[in-house]
């Protein structure tokens, strides 16, 4: 699979990370996970969830399975009301397509990124690699260091 943004960053920061090419439409993580063949809360998905109120709109990756505690992910960002963003202003805000959009992708793009918990009980995660039809395994503690993510019990 070529190169792109995703693992050039990686690679300039020396992170092993494996790739896994997939087919290149939306897929929800438990596609993901069945065509991988690994447990679905392996597979976190990226979820763009905008403030009531204007500012940094908020990336929460969450695990394969679960859906977004909009109350505890409000709480987390200091927020009184968040709401998960339509998929068409996902895609408008982040400029990835829904099944590419990557916490990766997304440094120093005005995003504040928020790791659900759960990830640390695991030693590597699966996330979509910034393009439809890509996805990487990683180390939870580089992509914590890489992506400066807050990390909070964000999901149920």
């Amino acid at each position: 699979m070529p190169a792109n943004n995703v693992t050039r960053f990686l690679d300039s920061h020396s992170i092993q990370y494996t790739i896994y090419e997939l087919p290149k439409k939306k897929l929800g993580a438990d596609e993901v996970a069945q065509i991988l063949d690994v447990p679905l809360e392996l597979v976190y998905k990226s979820i763009v969830v905008e403030r009531a109120k204007k500012g940094k709109a908020i990336l929460a990756v969450i695990p394969g399975g679960r859906e977004v505690n909009l109350k505890a992910l409000a709480k987390a960002t200091g927020e009184k009301k968040v709401k998960a963003a339509t998929q068409a202003k996902a895609e408008a805000l982040t400029k990835l397509q829904a099944g590419g959009i990557s916490p990766l992708a997304l440094i120093n793009k005005g995003f504040d990124i928020f790791l659900d918990a759960s990830a640390k009980t695991h030693e590597e995660i699966y996330i979509s690699g910034g393009e439809r039809g890509m996805n990487i395994r990683l180390a939870v503690s580089d992509l914590l260091a890489l992506i400066q993510a807050k990390v909070a019990e964000i999901s149920h």
